[in-house]
């Protein structure tokens, strides 16, 4: 898992486009890189309708949950009236109001309660569904039984559990009917850690990263949307999508039936119902957003903490450095205006992207995108470093940082906002403070490096770390080649043949004669002769990529770790592919939640070097080639066709599959295993069972 590659711009537009889409972020007085000139403080990005209904559904849940009927029924008055109009809700509605009025427990409300009766409930109940009635005359037990009866027949119309029932149920009803769905990044970790719990499960294996998991995905689901009765006689649905849905979201196949129903047969459409069902701890999620804006520079690490929220100490065990300890004094600037994305995924146009140290093997390489590297190393303020003195400091951190250019960087990044709008929304949180100073000074001096790599200022970046560490790059040979490279091909693009000769002869010759695998690259790099005008070359190098490899090996040796998100997306992006391996096909929603984008890879550049760094037992050296990726080729496994798939010899019509599936209740790797021990043929594997 710790070697899966991920795309890490692609988890950057997922998380900008959920914390634009949630409101988390606030302007600053000056443009800021995540949303337009002319954006306010106060407004929200993205879809501001989509956010206001997500508001609306909380707050309505907060007062179904609190026993509050009255006021969540004012506000479907007020914003989805439509569906008081089904019989169905109201009666329920009503019916909980019948019950919280009885437990307030004052002559008051008792009288309340059966006026609630008389001129609400019974009505509802006449033509609400069939068994309405029978509940009616029921629930009228409450009058002669004690709520605090455990015994008593009406026992579980007493319990607080029916608040969440209905609550989630309403949730439920509403994100449909206002089309509300929560932001795709949140939908995508819903079904990634779904996955990786059942993959967990299935192969008997210990997840890394269960201590987030568990808090983050919680085991309780909302109950689904049933369709209205007008819905029951839809046309049949293809087995297909039938048995894709239920075991997507792991509900039965009659579940599946009924989600169908509910949307008339759009897939997709009831995949995010059924998905937003999942409950997910809001301020488990935040925290981890925040951490990884600060960490990519996103955000003002010095005011992250002062407008939101700080790490929860019992919710996240957050290794990286706090509010004025992360560091942000390099940035890679990267107009991604001509990339295109499908709704619901936020743009960045000018986004102020730091590098960012990750523990994997990826390549990044600005293919198609308009890159323009700017240096942006910027004075530190007072609350910018939290160390209590210069003896913290390399020499060499000091003399990058007096090349900055003030801080008008730092002002175009935007401030952690927090759920301000959200009233009913308390995190857990705890303050910190800048308990990790020779930590904050040592990201900033690994960022620092990245800068001048990401910049192609690979002479003066080796330069840097050498100054730092002058054992580094004995421990990190390839890092040393690519930025070599960068340097030969910037001179051979700028016409400085024989200088471009003296860096190949002096440094990568001797470096590929000592490490095999780096020839074929040497060789490849030194083609770069024959187009010396070639600019190409130059600007599709990924100088990203070499920042923030270099970025990720210096901070490993300073102790610098990774965000928590960034575990779990490497995490539950392996399981992914491996769960689907297993099931013998592709996935057909991970196009919709963006999955596809996380592993759209580059294997290409520098292969040898991933070769060279699985056999390097070195933390270091393995580093050195971990490298993020930005490309159109894919990774992963496209799986086999839909028509058939193939176990060992025997090729299983895909009509055999589903019907095995169906009939035996299985999952679909099973059913093809039978299948194939029976020649495809599906009657033979069902008779065979049931004999």
């Amino acid at each position: 898992m710790e070697s899966t590659p991920v795309n890490w711009e692609a988890l950057d537009a997922l998380v900008i486009d959920f914390a634009k889409s949630e409101n988390l972020l606030e302007e600053s007085s000056v443009s800021s890189p995540l949303s337009s000139p002319n954006s306010s403080s106060s407004s929200v990005s993205l879809s501001s309708s989509s956010y206001h209904s997500r508001l609306i559904i909380r707050q309505i849940r907060r007062s179904l949950e609190a026993g509050d009927i009255d006021s969540a029924i004012d506000l479907l008055r007020s914003h989805a009236s439509s569906i008081l109009e089904d019989h169905r809700l109201l009666f329920r509605l009503q019916k909980q109001k019948f019950i919280e009025l009885l437990r307030r427990g004052t002559i008051e409300d008792r009288e309340s309660a059966i006026n609630c009766l008389r001129t609400a409930l019974a009505p509802c109940a006449l033509d609400a569904y069939p068994e309405a009635y029978e509940e009616f005359k029921h629930v009228l037990l409450a009058f002669i039984y004690d709520k605090d009866d455990q015994t008593s027949p009406v026992a579980n119309e007493w319990a607080e559990r029916r608040r969440f029932e209905i609550a989630g149920l309403m949730s439920s009803v509403l994100r449909a009917h206002l089309h509300a769905y929560d932001p795709v990044f949140s939908m995508t970790l819903r079904y990634l850690i779904s996955i990786h719990k059942g993959y967990c499960f299935h192969q008997g294996l210990l997840s890394p990263i269960s201590d987030l998991t568990e808090r983050l995905l919680l085991e309780e689901r909302d109950p689904p949307a049933t369709p209205q009765e007008s819905s029951y006689e839809a046309p049949p649905f293809d087995e297909v999508d039938i048995q894709a849905l239920a075991h997507a979201v792991k509900i039965t196949r009659q579940g599946a039936v009924e989600s169908l129903r509910f949307t008339r047969g759009d897939l997709f459409q009831a995949f995010q119902n059924e998905l937003c069902q999942m409950r997910l701890d809001v301020s488990v999620l935040d925290e981890l957003v925040r951490e990884y804006c600060v960490y990519r520079g996103f955000i003002d690490s010095t005011l992250a903490s002062s407008s939101g929220m700080q790490t929860p100490s019992k919710s996240l065990k957050v290794n990286q450095p706090e509010s004025g300890c992360s560091s942000r004094n390099c940035s890679l600037e990267v107009d991604c205006s001509t990339s295109k994305h499908s709704d619901g995924e936020a743009s960045i146009s000018n986004t102020n992207v730091d590098a960012s140290p990750e523990n994997n093997t990826d390549v990044t390489s600005m293919q198609g995108t308009d890159v323009e590297l700017r240096f942006a190393g910027e004075p530190m303020g007072s609350h910018e470093d939290c160390s209590t003195s210069g003896s913290h400091q390399p020499e060499s951190s000091k003399v990058l940082r007096n090349r900055g250019n003030g801080t008008g960087e730092r002002n175009k990044r935007k401030r952690w906002r927090g759920r301000h709008d959200d009233f009913g929304y308390v995190p857990d949180v705890s303050h910190n403070g800048c308990d990790k100073q020779v930590r904050g000074s040592s990201s900033k001096m690994s960022k620092e490096q990245q800068e001048l790599a990401s910049r192609g200022m690979a002479a003066e970046a080796v330069e840097e770390v050498n100054t730092m560490d002058p054992d580094f790059f004995v421990q990190n040979p390839v890092l040393l080649f690519q930025l070599k490279q960068v340097e030969f091909l910037k001179l051979v693009s700028s016409g400085d043949h024989s200088a471009a000769l003296k860096v190949a002869s002096s440094h990568l010759g001797p470096l590929a004669a000592r490490h095999p695998d780096l020839l074929k690259p040497l060789k490849e790099t030194l083609l770069a002769l024959l187009r010396p005008n070639d600019h190409a070359l130059v600007k599709g190098f990924p100088l990203f990529a070499i920042a923030t490899s270099l970025q990720v090996a210096i901070g490993q040796r300073l102790g610098i770790e990774e965000p928590q998100l960034m575990k779990i997306i490497r995490a539950t992006l392996h399981t992914h592919s491996e769960w689907f391996k297993l099931q013998m096909c592709k996935d057909r929603f991970e196009g919709l939640l963006r999955i596809d984008s996380l592993k759209e890879v580059n294997t290409s550049f520098l292969a040898a070097t991933a070769v060279m760094s699985k056999s390097n037992g070195d933390s270091c050296t393995q580093a050195s080639s971990q490298l993020t990726t930005s490309s159109n080729a894919r990774l992963s496994e496209d799986g086999s066709s839909p028509s058939q798939v193939s176990s060992g010899d025997v090729v299983c019509d895909e009509n055999a599959i589903l019907k095995v599936m169906e009939f035996l209740d299985l999952p679909r790797a099973d059913a093809i295993h039978l299948l194939a021990q029976y020649n495809g043929n599906a009657e033979t594997v069902i008779q065979q069972i049931f004999a």
